[in-house]
């Protein structure tokens, strides 16, 4: 498949903003029949939460003892504050606020003003009985300009909320980039620069140091086939290209970056484990041809080796470095030793699961499942059992925290004031079950983030999307907790469904 048909192909396409993906390579010789079989009682946000998966009961599923259950979000969608204590502009302050490009002309620059709220959220976590929480940095908080002196009141922020955390028994898992790239250093190129993964580990280093070992737990770029597709190819995401030769490049100087920030915690002599988040979409054949499972292979390598291959074997995919072809910007960027930098150790894998993805004979997408309130997000739980067997399959049993999972509903209070979002108990109950059953089966699965914790900025589609489990009233920013959230504390204190 050639590039410019893929980019036509991936248009088509159009996942959208949220999307995260990951593959099964097993998977292209399975049957169409096979798996359209097992969507039959899946449902969408009405279905209800009686429901079992055909796959296996949930009655008495138990996770291990010291499984770090938890929940997710990101600095621009929660923080707000996007003008105070020396936060700088970022590429997403750019977008939202350039006409057409999100939802109802919605902003991050309130969202759930979390950075005023944290101890309330902080409260909220702890009623939940969190043990995990997973949250981002945003680096124009502590470097306005993407480089230079720190910004102490941003550090001072971070150290409030770790401790905060701490004091209430939650473990701190910080994420360093989840896509407010400063924009001055888009101004600069922004990922097309090579620069930026150098400043990227600079500005990584000085969280490092201080934060300390405070954070037991860090993420370097999350998502960053989200910043190439999104981003560079569809246009639909901060920073609105689309230009699939500079995307690909962009996807080297991601991984780059994502290595130095690797080195440079093991320079400081900070002792936290250190690892990738990345979006993994399982990959299936339409059908059962064998054009169709040529196809599914290379879209496989787009979606998921890319960025496998060349954190843990060191090597980018020769199918997709062929398709890409000698020329194209990405491979021209490849210098001697890059590799050997993405491929820096890492003491554990971050993996986001969302929705599965089938492919045709002619490297086009089709829909086989139901879907949710985001069209590119069809329900597939036995998905999240491919994508977590897969990667211990194929890369080794390293580590892996789920750190992104969930769907958006269209939550509205009742007369009595709560929220009965269903939908959003069954669909996860159905993903733990599944994630259950890969642990049974011996993959070394130590946690899990429920996307989100608080309904937020959801990118281009603003504030009409909601997938928290804590519902935000947007005017008031009073929070109520919604059934999935009674649901999750329930299974959080029983440790298992």
């Amino acid at each position: 498949m050639s590039l410019l048909t893929r980019r036509r192909l991936l248009r088509r396409a159009a996942l959208s903003a949220t999307a995260a993906g990951a593959v099964r390579t097993g998977l292209v010789g399975a049957t169409a029949a096979g798996i359209a079989a097992s969507a039959t009682a899946l449902g969408g946000c009405d279905s209800s939460p009686e429901r079992r998966t055909d796959q296996e009961s949930d009655a008495g599923l138990r996770f291990p003892p010291d499984f770090g259950w938890g929940a997710a979000t990101s600095a621009y969608q929660i923080e707000g504050a996007a003008k105070e204590d020396g936060r700088g502009e970022s590429v997403w302050d750019t977008f939202s606020h350039t006409p057409g490009r999100t939802r109802n002309g919605d902003t991050g620059d309130v969202a759930a003003d979390h950075y005023h709220r944290y101890a309330e959220d902080l409260d909220l976590m702890r009623e939940l009985g969190l043990r995990s929480y997973r949250f981002s940095i945003a680096w124009p908080r502590i470097q306005a300009d993407g480089s230079g002196r720190p910004n102490q009141r941003g550090l001072d922020f971070y150290r409030r909320l770790v401790d905060g955390l701490h004091e209430r028994g939650i473990a701190p898992m910080a994420t360093l980039f989840h896509w407010d790239l400063p924009q001055a250093l888009q101004d600069d190129g922004g990922w097309e620069n090579r620069d930026t993964a150098e400043r990227f580990a600079d500005y990584a280093d000085v969280v490092f140091r201080a934060l300390g070992d405070q954070v037991p737990v860090w993420l370097t770029i999350n998502e960053p086939k989200t910043v190439v597709q999104n981003g560079y190819i569809w246009g639909h995401h901060a920073p609105g290209h689309q230009d699939e030769a500079a995307a690909y490049l962009v996807a080297h100087h991601l991984q780059l970056g994502h290595g130095l920030a690797v080195q440079a915690l093991r320079a400081s002599g900070v002792s936290g484990r250190i690892g990738p988040a990345l979006n993994l979409h399982p990959c299936y054949p339409a059908d059962d041809t064998a054009e169709a499972a040529t196809a599914t292979r290379l879209y496989d390598g787009y979606e998921n080796r890319l960025y496998l291959d060349s954190i843990f074997k060191g090597a980018y995919p020769q199918d997709v470095l062929a398709d890409l072809g000698p020329d194209s910007r990405m491979v021209r960027a490849v210098r001697d030793g890059d590799l050997k930098i993405i491929s820096s150790p890492v003491d554990l894998l971050a993996v986001q699961y969302y929705t599965p993805i089938y492919v045709t004979g002619g490297g086009s997408t089709v829909q086989k499942l139901p879907t949710t309130e985001a069209e590119w997000q069809q329900i597939y739980p036995e998905g999240m059992y491919d994508v977590l067997t897969r990667v211990t399959r194929d890369y080794g049993p390293v580590p892996i925290t789920v750190t992104e999972n969930g769907l958006p509903c269209p939550d509205v209070p009742g007369p009595d004031g709560t929220i009965d979002d269903a939908g959003r108990v069954s669909f996860l109950r159905d993903h733990f079950a599944a994630a259950h059953r890969a642990i049974r089966d011996g993959v070394p699965l130590k946690s899990y983030h429920v996307w989100s914790l608080l309904d937020n900025f959801e990118w281009d589609q603003g504030f009409e999307q909601r997938w928290g489990l804590v519902y935000v009233d947007y005017r008031s920013q009073r929070r109520v907790f919604k059934r999935s959230a009674h649901w999750y504390r329930d299974v959080i204190h029983r440790n298992g469904l």
